[in-house]
């Protein structure tokens, strides 16, 4: 039985799998990692080997717990993958990337995948059925994008993305959920039919945050899969078991 840690810069997320089959997920703040982890541990004793992601360097006691409970396997560059890594420069690359870019190794073998995150930051990420990763895009997420018109304007509002989606926005208010919204909508659109051009019988997944906000409006065909990074995680955990 599997523990998968995933610590990011907002909250915590923790999945238990067994046979590649997700048993439990909790996602939590960090101060709360100590009582999660106890009550994961309770539940399901049966855990033995753990894989930790983690963007914040200063979590050293939660390691330790980590390492005294569990055999750790902690995802940094020098790790085994189980695709061909082209990135030009692999050491920058994110471990959400990698992460999402495994779980398309295992739930899409020698298939054409475009992963695309929807979270803060939009990315996409594609792998050939070759199993190669040849990189990708980096985007401003919905928040994000609503967040720098308040910033970097003086009299425009923050808002958030609301359900009254028009192209001709007739407010303020309206206009700025049309731009932002529909412009993410159409780059997403169009970065996908960009790929589907160049690659055949092409795989989408949208995966991250606002996964549920954007599938229902998007027209392309696609797989929505919110777990998707912790099915990844477990994928490099079981990877590096066999090494």
């Amino acid at each position: 039985m599997n523990l998968v840690v995933d610590i990011g810069n907002t909250s915590v997320k923790m999945a238990v799998f067994q046979n590649n089959s997700l048993l439990d997920k909790r996602i939590f703040s960090l101060s709360d990692f100590f009582k999660n982890f106890q009550k994961i541990k309770d539940q399901f004793p049966e855990i033995k080997d753990c894989m930790l992601s983690s963007v914040v360097n200063t979590i050293s006691e939660e390691k330790k717990m980590l390492q005294q409970s569990t055999d750790l396997i902690e995802l940094t560059p020098a790790l085994s993958l189980p695709f061909k890594n082209k990135y030009a420069s692999p050491s920058t690359l994110g471990k959400d990337r990698i992460a999402l870019v495994a779980a398309a190794v295992a739930k899409f073998p020698h298939k054409n995948t475009l992963v695309i995150d929807a979270g803060t930051c939009v990315t996409f990420d594609f792998k050939n059925k070759k199993e190669e990763y040849l990189g990708g895009a980096i985007s401003p997420g919905l928040e994000m994008r609503f967040k720098a018109l308040h910033k970097f304007t003086a009299n425009l509002p923050l808002l958030k993305p609301g359900d009254n989606l028009q192209l001709i926005g007739t407010s303020t208010a309206g206009s700025i959920n049309s731009g932002v919204v529909n412009g993410l909508l159409l780059e997403i659109e169009g970065t996908m039919a960009s790929y589907a051009t160049e690659y055949k019988d092409l795989t989408i997944i949208l995966t991250g945050g606002d996964t549920q906000f954007l599938s229902m409006r998007l027209k392309n065909s696609i797989f929505a899969n919110s777990n998707f990074l912790l099915e990844g995680l477990n994928h490099i955990l079981e990877f590096n078991k066999t090494q």
